[in-house]
Parts: C-alpha cells; structure tokens; sequence
C-alpha cells in the first residue's frame, strides 16, 4: 500500500514506548521527539514539557482570539507487548495484513491521534483552520497518567480552550460511529480475612475455628442480592435512572447482546434484573471480585485451615456516585457481616471518578454531524462500561467536558497480542478530524438547530 501516511503510522508504531517497563526509558523519549518533529514539520509551534515521569509533547497553531479553541489529547505510551510468543507477527514490527495494521499501539493511541494530527496537517496546507488547535500528547496514560493532574493546573491558563476532543474508545460496531458520551468510575479495595494465629490441622480444628477462607466467601456472595443487585445499603442512593432517550440509544445500537455473548466466550449473559447488557454496561454501576486466594494452593491434598485469605473487588461507578462513599459504605458492609471469630483488614486501591456530557449540547451536536459526515450514518450514542479516571481532571481544571469520538474497532485487541488497527478507520480518522474542526467551528459562530436524540 503506497501511501505515505501509512508508513508514517508503521514508523510511529516501531517505536517500543512502554511506559510501563523502565528499560523503554530512552524509547518514550524518542517516541515524544518522533511527535515534537512530525507536529512542528505541519506548521505547529510544538515543545517537549517535562514532568515527574515522562514527558507531555504540547503543539497549538497561533492563537486567534476571534475562534474557538479545540484541544486533541492522546498518548504515545503503549502496554507492555507480553505475551510475545501470541503474537503473529512482532508486536514493534507492524505489519499490514488483510487490512489491517498490525503492532503494539497502532490502535491504542498511535493510529488514533496521529490520525488527528494528519488532519490538522492536510487542513493547514490548504489555508487557516477553522478553529485555534492544542495538541496534549501525555507519555504516562498507560500507568494512570499520574503526572497529568498536575500538568493541567500548572499550565491551565495555556490549555485555555472551547471543546476538547479524544479518540481513545472503541466503535459499538465495525465502522459504525460512535460517540461515547458517559463512561463509569472505578474504586478497588483489597480484604485481607484473618482467622487464627497460624495455619491449622483441619481435622484438629475444623469445626470449632472459623475458616478465613469459607468468610472470605461468605463476604464475597453477601456483594449481590438473588436479582443481581449490589446489596451494600446505601450503594444506589446516587445513581440515576437512564432516560429515554438513553434506553433507546442502547436499545438501537449496533452491538447487541449476542455480540458481547460471542466476544466473552460465554453462551449465555448475566447481571442485574431490568436491564440490557448493553445497559447494565454502560448505567449501572457493578462490584466485581478481580482476585480470591488463600490456604494451600500446590499438588494434592493438605488438610489445612488456613490462618488467612484474601479477595480484590473492584466497583464500577455511573454519574454521581463518589468513589470515597463507595469504598466507606463497602467497609461498612464487610465489617457487618463478618463472621464471629474472624478479622477483616481493607486496603482500598485507585480510583476515578464516573464521566458523563450532554451529547445534545452544541459541541455533542457539531461532534455528531461530523461523525455521520465522515462514516455516512447517524452515530451510535453510547454509555461504556470502562474508566479514563483523567476525563474528569480535564473537565474540572479546563472547564469542559471530552468529546469521544471512538475509532478503534471492537476487535482491534487493545492491551492484547495482535493488536491492530483497521486502515480504513486510519483513513477515516483523518476526514473526522478536518469535519469536527469544522464543526466546532461553526458551533461556536451560530446557534444550533436541534438535532434527534
């Protein structure tokens, strides 16, 4: 395939930029020197902004103050490509097969913002954009963007911006667009279930000391009701039920239950009663157990009550619920129900806070239109079931909420081995880019006409 852009995603790709593994260190640094060149060699005045880690690559177009201002973020840093004995072809060595790119980050987020940057490139060569651009390219989005936070409110006043726009989900369906317009939280805990001093003969024992890992699991069941509800009081006091619209949006959409059945593997789906999957996914908040241990784990028997156990639960968060209260009300409900004779110990882990915007509001508009502009149909309005905890850090020190505007495929195996990246999405990419600056554009000059939602 003979086109320059291509190749200039499978040279972006070759870069092994894995935040995550320290031995990457010098290639994050190249990867963000390989985006400072190709943002300044399309006209952009571009920097390298250190940080505690690795560093933020930060490129705008002089600053009209007669237009909008429109921030694209993304990132350069990639998951680690293990297993590497899965993957067909080496995860740092993209190949094109069937069309599709494949290597590590060509979905997950090369493809996706350097489409964006292409773009702005095309447009630039043609006259003057439409719209004031910023380009934020973080380095630490795999590992939690823990430097990001503070990127923003020490640079706030630079940042100053009308709309930002993200392409960092995924498509309901193969070349189906898809504006995401809400996106769950996160808390996780970890309980730690103690019961005697130290591991125990069952034959001895069993019966008149309390089993850790039998409370653990006890614990584990007392999560869910016999209709799939969480049963911690006071978990749902926050959430709000989905409107019409909303159930209709999920209803329409191109992913349907027998498609997520087929990607889990599973023959049949669960959860909560009154709901869809695809509701359930995207609106109702969950409590999940990532991890249950204890006691002897070799070959064979071992007749043991062991001392202690363990089980990781991580809760899902829908607008409005706080990870904080969450956390507090699981603790609460852990030491209530806590057999006698047992101890519990509650480490809680990360969390982030649920996202949500109107996607009836003139930018979800403008970011809508460009959408069917560039993929021919009305886009699927979608609420996802996972977390970008930096959403909301970026809607309260900039003051608007991400537009996200997917381009990776449902298969595209993001964070998995093979990894791809259609390049007919790559393609698309670009013309979204071009249609949603100018819309933006155009949204922040005239009233909207209202749109079916």
């Amino acid at each position: 395939m003979n086109d320059p852009r291509i190749d200039e995603l499978m040279e972006f790709v070759r870069i092994p930029s894995v935040s995550a593994q320290s031995a990457h260190e010098p290639d994050m640094r190249t990867c963000a020197e390989w985006l400072l060149a190709k943002l300044r060699s399309i006209g952009l005045e571009a920097r390298l902004e250190p940080t505690a880690g690795h560093p933020v690559v930060l490129a705008k177009t002089p600053r009209d103050p007669a237009k909008q201002t429109v921030l694209i973020y993304g990132h350069y840093d990639v998951q680690p490509p293990e297993p590497l004995e899965l993957w067909t072809s080496p995860p740092f060595a993209p190949e094109i097969r069937d069309g599709r790119l494949y290597g590590r980050g060509a979905s997950d987020n090369k493809g996706q913002i350097l489409a964006h940057i292409l773009g702005v490139g095309e447009a630039l060569a043609e006259g003057p954009l439409p719209v004031n651009v910023i380009f934020l390219i973080e380095g630490e989005e795999e590992i939690g963007s823990n430097n990001l936070t503070t990127f923003l409110e020490k640079n706030r006043a630079e940042l100053a911006c009308d709309a930002i726009a993200i392409s960092d989900t995924g498509m309901a369906a193969e070349g189906y667009p898809t504006l995401s317009y809400a996106l769950r939280g996160i808390a996780t805990m970890e309980v730690k279930v103690s019961g005697p001093s130290h591991d125990l003969h069952s034959g001895i024992y069993g019966g008149a000391v309390a089993n850790p890992l039998t409370a653990a699991a006890r614990l584990i069941a007392s999560l869910h009701d016999s209709d799939g509800r969480i049963a911690i009081e006071g978990f749902y006091d926050d959430v709000k039920e989905m409107a019409d619209w909303e159930r209709t949006a999920a209803a329409e959409s191109p992913l349907q239950e027998r498609d997520i059945a087929r990607q889990a593997g599973v023959s049949e789906l669960a959860g909560e009663s009154g709901y869809s999957a695809m509701e359930r996914i995207g609106a109702r908040p969950t409590a999940e157990i990532n991890g249950f241990g204890g006691g002897y784990q070799g070959e064979g028997s071992k007749t043991v009550l062991p001392a202690e156990a363990f089980f990781k639960v991580s809760f899902r968060l829908v607008h409005n619920q706080k990870p904080d209260r969450i956390l507090a009300l699981a603790a609460r409900h852990f030491e209530k129900n806590r057999p006698p004779g047992i101890r519990i110990e509650i480490v809680n882990g990360h969390g982030g806070e649920p996202f949500a915007f109107d996607p009836t509001s003139a930018q979800g508009l403008a970011a809508r239109r460009a959408l069917e502009e560039t993929f021919g149909r009305p886009p699927a309005l979608t609420r996802e079931g996972g977390s970008i905890p930096i959403l909301t850090d970026f809607q309260k020190i900039l003051g608007h909420p991400a537009l996200l505007l997917a381009l990776a495929s449902p298969d595209c195996r993001a964070h998995a081995p093979n990894e791809s990246f259609p390049i007919a999405n790559f393609l698309a990419g670009i013309r979204l880019n071009r249609a949603l600056l100018r819309g933006l554009g155009a949204a922040g000059a005239r009233p909207e006409k209202p749109m079916k939602s």
